[in-house]
């Protein structure tokens, strides 16, 4: 196709060409003129008369001399160069270009699904084969193996995309077309190409024929015998289960598509007459992976030897259109591409083919061609395509090697917009301030403030919290917790009935945990907290039980005074807004915290593995002889009647008894065989399984929704697998001790607790001591947990409730010290794990495309039945007590390896290890030095181990709250030896104790504004106004990637071939071309052509471009010869 310089609109459909009229008003234009915006929103339509400013110089120069500020801006902007050409950088043409009608409903884009086919000879005939596909990677068809190759990341080459810059650029471009069939585009196509001269009209319908050929696709098996007209079904049929779709046209001539008779994307399908071929298939398999309202874009290539020059040609349907069996999928076209040429040609159109393909799967690239009115446009795409692509060394990767697609792909939306940052851009500390607020970590300046914003935030999503529990997902997740919660329970339950003299044991734990997990699942703030028992509060529980021991007091009563404070002083937090504290729990108190407790979930899953084989140890020497002789002989103290036989009491009945055991054999190790190696089998294979089917849902085999529904039942499929293994081999293990009956474990104790019970009555007064120190312990570990759930990682998306949560909590409380049971606060590991099992991640739906993480299910119903079915394990003890302990073992390994998982203080201390060329790629490696990394992360390590030491021991155990408050003091602390930049980056920004005074700050923003108006002279600037009053900044020295792409070499030798086809077509003696003949051969045409949507506007204002043009030799000597000098470098430089 001829390059013509007035061709300004690519032709739409030549059947129906229809003039455009434009309502643009002088304000229009002077907008345009004086903000010269280039970016994805409408300017404003106001006058701004830049013109009219005085500018004073302070060297006294004339302004006569120099342009003023808005040309001189105008023409750095435009990259005037010495031979006439003006271009404009190609990123701020197409921000400005998807800025463009961005209200009209006939631009709107579509997912775009791409194929494309060649044209092969199959015996005597041809037909359109397909050979690669895209939706966002790319797909080709293994010739060796006839199936299709993993979803990759496409690699071009710069030679390909060179090739089709200068075919868009010269060839026949058509947008808007009207037509509903294969046949009607190609008669366009072929019309458009003979009127400009770019094609004979005796090869018009030898093309027409080709481009009509059959399409044959991957999913369809070749037949030989198949009739001439393949037929596409009805759309209202596709629904329904059928594996093949029908349409056509009746031809009894050549062998071609059925596309000549289509159906448009608004068209009803009911009448369409079915007649054709019911062999050809449509892949309605692989339309589950289209996304909803895709459209197609096809790609023809072929070689014909009827041809002696390139023809190619790129239209975009007015609306989207089924053509037959063009698509392999029923999915509307939008656009397609054709290319054709001789056979043996320098240009390979196969990757010429793969070149449009890629670019029409770009996100960027693909809302230009939706949104483009002009060749231009299309041209712009491509050069900010050039401008943003990444160049792989020839030498140094190989070409065969297909890259697979990366887990997250970049956001693209900083090439929509321009690269700037808002003038008007909140203060950091401000930003952070306002984040706190909407989580609800801000003092909101009266009573009971916090909790009433927390209501109001919850309450809208309260009927939610049980709708979204309607998912298989919850299922595993409640079942999980449940055992997950359960033996933590009874194990609590045990070492507090020894701690308290059976005041509260097992079946008190189960009681309390049925009541604190009802009443929280039903009104907290944060459902997806697990509340549990922990150690400090057992340590806590002990220090009271003996101080009563000792004095005289009734425990129980004691313990009611105690609870009734800490629930009167959690309520004055509440009213106070407390948990605006919590802001102060960075992230390196929170991970220490969390850090800590996984291992000992860790430790003690280990430690208790051990004690089976303490209890139940192993013969080690099959060989070893032993001696069991023990005799029990009575003692003075023995209350036993005289004709009592001691020689039949065995060791315990002995001392039940007062006897004295005597004899060499009453301490020899009782071995007891295969207990404790078949406890270790079940331990290691209960974790095995759990992890390795976690992690399932990543694996190569079975559908992605077997693979997701193994991957949440994982840590079942683990308890019941290693349950049957126990049960069929029949050995001894130690098994799931769970009460039979519902009553107190002290029968001389109700479930209702009397305030003094013999205390005096100055005890309550007494109770308010240990009760503040409670408090803490309750607070600190209700508030770490919650931050570390409540994390920005997380995406919750309901909001917050922590005043809410700690209401609620002050009220279990109060209910357990009336029932005299333990108290249940939030249990970290547990929290986590109930978080990690419900993490939502995006359906694969595009081949090749990594799930991505969109957030956790966030509802109450999980919370509910996991405390609801702890509640009725007393009716499900006969079913419970079949499960080993060991496997129950191996599910707190799980939890506390898990719970690691994510942490980057866990990372961290991994990384010391590490020699640096093995580090792992983290961003904060990338940011911060790799010996600031390590000293803070051995000041973190420090503050572990000085808690771990302080948690082993019983007398300082409970001192473990108050050092949470002294490291969120050492994190303060660390201001002083850490930049801000660091402390962000591997850590969180702590809020500043008192606010800045505004003179300081007033002062810093001065100095911000100074080095902003005089930057240095290679970071200069242009600042453009936009209409929300932004500001957009543009690099004057930045490269014009259109202007350096026609000087290099490479783009000079492809578009040469094009150039002298149009040379030789002119000579042809084309009698619509000749008034072209007589015109100069210089730069104008030039940059007609390639004129920016700036340029368009102000050719209805000569008279600036005129002076630019007049003016331009005057201007700034230095800067014509270092633009000269660039110039001559790029003109030697060739790809």
């Amino acid at each position: 196709m001829e390059t013509r310089a007035d061709d300004e609109e690519a032709p739409t459909d030549p059947a129906a060409r229809k003039q455009t009229y434009h309502d643009y008003t002088e304000q229009d234009f002077e907008g345009h003129r004086a903000h010269t915006v280039f970016v994805g929103v409408h300017v404003p339509a106001r006058r701004h008369s830049h013109r009219k400013h005085k500018h004073h110089h302070r060297n006294g120069e004339k302004e006569s001399e120099k342009p003023g500020p808005p040309i001189m801006s105008r023409v750095r902007r435009l990259s005037v160069t010495d031979d006439g050409e003006t271009l404009t950088p190609p990123a701020q043409r197409v921000q400005f270009i998807l800025g463009e009608d961005v209200d009209d409903s006939t631009l709107e884009s579509h997912p775009l699904f791409s194929e494309m086919e060649e044209l092969v000879k199959e015996g005597d005939e041809l037909e359109w084969k397909e050979t690669a596909r895209w939706i966002k990677f790319e797909e080709d068809v293994e010739e060796g193996g006839n199936r299709w190759s993993k979803p990759h990341v496409a690699t071009l080459s710069l030679h390909s995309l060179f090739e089709l810059r200068s075919l868009i650029l010269n060839g026949s471009v058509i947008l808007d077309m009207e037509a509903s069939s294969l046949e009607q585009v190609a008669d366009n196509v072929l019309n458009s190409m003979v009127n400009d001269g770019s094609l004979g009209y005796d090869s018009r319908e030898k093309v027409k024929d080709a481009l009509l050929r059959r399409h044959r696709h991957q999913h369809e098996r070749r037949n030989h015998n198949m009739s001439r007209l393949p037929l596409i079904r009805s759309l209202a049929d596709i629904g329904r289960n059928h594996s093949s779709c029908k349409s056509g046209a009746s031809d009894e001539g050549m062998v071609k598509s059925p596309s000549s008779v289509s159906m448009n994307r608004h068209q009803s399908t009911g009448d369409l007459h079915l007649n054709g071929d019911i062999n050809h298939k449509c892949n309605l398999n692989f339309m589950r992976k289209i996304p909803p309202g895709a459209e197609a874009s096809n790609i023809l290539v072929g070689e014909v030897d009827f041809l002696e020059k390139t023809l190619s040609a790129f239209v975009r349907l007015k609306t989207g259109t089924i053509m037959g069996d063009l698509t392999e999928v029923p999915v509307p076209t939008r656009f397609m591409f054709v290319l054709l040429g001789p056979p043996n040609s320098n240009s390979s159109f196969h990757e010429i083919g793969r070149a449009m393909a890629t670019l029409m799967s770009d996100e960027i690239f693909h809302e230009v061609a939706y949104r483009a009115k002009k060749r231009d446009h299309l041209l712009a795409g491509i050069d900010e395509f050039l401008d943003a692509v990444t160049v792989l060394p020839p030498g140094e990767w190989d070409p065969a090697i297909r890259i697979e697609p990366p887990a997250a792909i970049p956001s693209q939306d900083p090439r929509k917009r321009p690269n700037d940052n808002p003038k008007d851009e909140l203060d950091e500390e401000e930003e952070e301030q306002k984040q706190r607020e909407e989580s609800g970590l801000a003092r909101t300046g009266r009573l009971f403030g916090g909790l009433i914003n927390d209501l109001k935030r919850k309450m809208p999503w309260y009927w939610s919290d049980f709708k979204d529990a309607l998912a298989l997902q919850c299922i595993a997740s409640w079942i999980f917790l449940y055992f997950a919660c359960l033996s933590p329970i009874i194990t609590f339950g045990g070492l507090l009935g020894e701690a308290t003299g059976k005041n509260m044991a097992a079946m008190e734990s189960l009681v309390s945990g049925f009541v604190c997990g009802m009443g929280y699942g039903f009104f907290s703030g944060q459902p997806l907290t697990i509340l549990g028992s922990t150690g400090p509060v057992l340590v806590f529980e002990t220090i009271v039980f003996e101080f009563c021991r000792q004095i005289g007091w009734n425990y129980m009563s004691f313990r009611f005074c105690i609870g009734t404070w800490i629930t009167v002083i959690l309520i004055i937090l509440v009213a106070i807004d407390a948990s605006a504290l919590v802001c102060y729990i960075t992230r390196f108190t929170e991970e220490n915290f969390a850090t800590l407790i996984a291992f000992i979930f860790i430790y003690k899953a280990v430690e208790n593995v051990i004690s089976i084989g303490k209890k139940y140890p192993m013969k080690t020497r099959a060989d070893e002889g032993f001696n069991y002789e023990c005799y029990c002989l009575p003692t003075n103290y023995s209350r036993v009647p005289e004709q009592f036989n001691w020689s039949t009491v065995d060791k315990e009945s002995c001392q039940l008894n007062n006897g004295t055991l005597t004899g060499e054999g009453c301490h020899t190790k009782e071995y007891v065989p295969d207990v404790f190696l078949m406890s270790i089998i079940l331990f290691l294979g209960t974790f095995t399984i759990s992890i390795i089917l976690k992690d399932f849902k990543n694996s190569l085999f079975f559908p992605s929704k077997i693979r997701q529904v193994i991957s949440d039942f994982s840590v079942i499929i683990a308890i019941l697998s290693m349950s049957f293994l126990d049960y069929k081999v029949g050995v001894k293990t130690p098994k799931l001790e769970v009460p039979s009956e519902l009553k107190p474990t002290l029968p001389t104790r109700d479930w209702v607790i009397t305030p003094f019970n013999g205390n005096p009555i100055w005890s309550a007064l007494a109770a308010l001591l240990p009760a503040l120190l409670g408090t803490i312990l309750i607070f600190m570990d209700q508030q770490i947990t919650a931050v570390i759930v409540n994390r920005k990682e997380n995406k919750l998306k309901k909001g917050c409730g922590y005043h809410l949560d700690l209401f609620v909590l002050a009220i279990l409380i109060q209910i357990c010290s009336v029932m005299g049971l333990p108290w249940f606060v939030a249990a970290t590991v547990l929290s986590i794990n109930h978080v990690n099992s419900l993490k939502v991640e995006s359906e694969c739906a595009a081949p090749g495309e990594k799930p991505q993480f969109l957030g956790v299910r966030e509802q109450r119903v999980t919370h509910i039945l996991i405390f609801l079915t702890i509640g009725c394990s007393v009716v499900l003890t006969p079913v419970l007590r079949n499960i080993p302990m060991p496997v129950l073992f191996g599910v707190f390994l799980y939890m506390g390896v898990a719970s690691l998982k994510g942490l980057q203080f866990f990372d961290r201390i991994l990384i010391m290890f590490m020699p640096q060329k093995y580090q792992p790629d983290h961003m904060f490696l990338r940011q911060v030095p790799i010996r600031r990394v390590h000293l803070f992360t051995a000041v973190q390590l420090t503050c572990l181990v000085c808690l771990w030491v302080i948690k082993s021991f019983s007398l300082t155990s409970i001192l473990f709250p108050l050092m949470l408050v002294v490291m969120i003091g050492i994190r303060k602390s660390l201001d002083c030896f850490f930049t801000r930049r660091e402390l962000k980056i591997l850590d969180d920004v702590m809020p500043e104790m008192t606010k800045r005074n505004q003179d300081e700050l007033r002062e810093l923003g001065d100095a911000e504004e100074s080095n902003k108006s005089n930057p240095p002279a290679y970071q200069e600037n242009l600042q453009i106004p936009l209409i929300n009053g932004n500001i957009m900044n543009i690099p004057l020295t930045s490269i014009n990637i259109s202007e350096e792409v026609n000087k290099t070499g490479i783009w000079k030798q492809v578009n040469s071939n094009n150039k002298s086809r149009n040379d030789h077509k002119n000579k042809s003696g084309k009698k619509n071309n000749k008034h072209k003949k007589n015109m100069s051969k210089n730069a104008q045409t030039e940059i007609e052509r390639r004129l920016s949507v700036m340029d368009e506007v102000e050719e209805d204002d000569p008279s600036v471009k005129s002076d630019i043009v007049r003016r331009k030799d005057s201007w700034s000597g230095g800067i014509k010869k270092s633009e000269s000098g660039k110039n001559n470098t790029s003109a030697e430089t060739s790809v």
